[in-house]
C-alpha cells in the first residue's frame, strides 16, 4: 500500500471514529437532523455512533478492512437521507430553518467523496490479498 493511501487510511479511521464518539457525546446535534417519522431516533444515533467507531477500527486491521470499507458504503447510503433532509429543510440544531443554507448543500456531493474513497480500499492490495478471515 502507498503511503498516501495509508496515510488516508489513517485519517478515515480517526474521522469515523471522531464522528462516532461525537454521536454519543453531543446526540442533540445528531437528533436535531434526523428526517422525522424515524422510529427510536435516540437508538438509531447510538447505533450509528456505534458502527462508526467499529467500522473506523476494523477499516485499520488488513484481515477486516475489506468488509469494513463495505460496511462504510452501506453506512453512507443510509445516513443519505438525513443528509438530504439537511440540506432540503435546512436544518440546523435548532431544527428546521436554522441550517446553514445554501452550505448544507456542500455536503450532498461529499457523500459521494466519501464512498468513492472508502471503495478505494475494497480493492484487495498486497496486504490484504492473502489475508484469511
Amino acid at each position: 500500500m502507498s503511503s498516501a493511501k495509508k496515510y488516508l487510511l489513517w485519517l478515515m479511521a480517526a474521522a469515523y471514529c471522531f464522528a462516532g464518539f461525537n454521536h454519543l457525546m453531543n446526540p442533540e446535534f445528531y437528533l436535531a437532523i434526523m428526517p422525522p417519522g424515524l422510529p427510536a431516533p435516540e437508538w438509531l444515533n447510538v447505533i450509528s455512533g456505534l458502527f462508526e467507531i467499529i467500522l473506523g477500527v476494523f477499516i485499520l486491521e488488513p484481515r477486516t478492512r475489506i468488509l469494513a470499507a463495505w460496511g462504510i458504503i452501506a453506512l453512507l447510503i443510509a445516513v443519505f437521507p438525513a443528509n438530504l433532509h439537511v440540506a432540503l429543510e435546512n436544518v440546523g440544531t435548532g431544527g428546521p430553518g436554522t441550517g446553514a443554507g445554501a452550505a448544507n448543500w456542500v455536503r450532498i456531493p461529499f457523500q459521494a467523496v466519501f464512498i468513492v474513497w472508502a471503495w478505494w480500499y475494497t480493492v484487495p492490495d498486497e496486504e490484504t490479498r492473502d489475508v484469511h478471515l
